[in-house]
């Protein structure tokens, strides 16, 4: 898979936390990423999914579909410089 392909998404918990970041191809759907998240979600946190339908996650305010891919709903920072691309994402 090319490089330019993968995209480091880091996940703000609910508490202020994060998780991540972790490596995606830019075909990863949504629903990809949060049956991830389920199954990672760190122990010892007061509110755990049991499932993917309980994590919505948010990215520039909008709440992002299960059938969405990341390459679809990454938002580009305008930078003069080349950098990588990296996603953060907020779970509710």
């Amino acid at each position: 898979m090319p490089e330019e392909d993968l995209v480091d998404i880091k996940f703000r918990l609910y508490d202020g936390s994060d998780i991540g970041p972790f490596r995606y191809s830019s075909a990863s759907t949504i629903d990809m990423l949060k049956q991830r998240i389920v199954s990672d979600w760190p122990k010892g946190k007061t509110v755990v999914p049991k499932a993917v339908n309980e994590v919505k996650l948010i990215s520039s305010g909008k709440i992002l579909e299960n059938n969405k891919t990341v390459a679809k709903t990454k938002t580009e920072k305008k930078i003069d410089e080349p950098r990588k691309i990296v996603c953060s994402c907020s779970i509710l």
